[in-house]
């Protein structure tokens, strides 16, 4: 059973940075996060769940969406099992819950229904 726990999420002004996590805590742990995708997506109130970035199995590619080019990087860490998200020159628009999701195959994808497993989410408040 797959099971991802997000954490790190909070109140920040803008500017600021936070870093999220996301660890896998199943008993297909080492599975899942070395031979699969990882992806976060977010849902701001009144909105729909938008993709932020995914990280290949091994880390060696990376894919963003606009909106968070060059302020978020996602990095992974397969020994440990965990995928982070370390968000720069957070802007209020960048208030929502955050996922971590694990996707079906080993490549990077923005599309959400290629994420098999999700997790519950971690709320991240800017303010201004």
């Amino acid at each position: 059973q797959v099971q991802l726990v997000e954490s790190g999420g909070g109140l920040v002004q803008a500017g600021g940075s936070l870093r999220l996590s996301c660890a896998d805590s199943g008993r297909t742990s080492g599975r899942t996060f070395s031979n699969n995708a990882m992806g976060w997506f977010r849902q701001a109130p009144g909105k729909e769940r938008e993709f932020v970035a995914s990280i290949s199995w091994k880390g060696a590619s990376t894919l963003y969406a606009d909106s968070v080019k060059g302020r978020f990087t996602i990095s992974r860490d397969n020994a440990k099992n965990t995928v982070s998200l370390q968000m720069n020159s957070l802007q209020p628009e960048d208030t929502a819950v955050y996922y971590c999701a694990a996707g079906r195959s080993s490549s990077t994808t923005a599309s959400a229904q290629y994420y098999t497993y999700w997790g519950q989410g971690t709320q991240v408040t800017v303010s201004s």
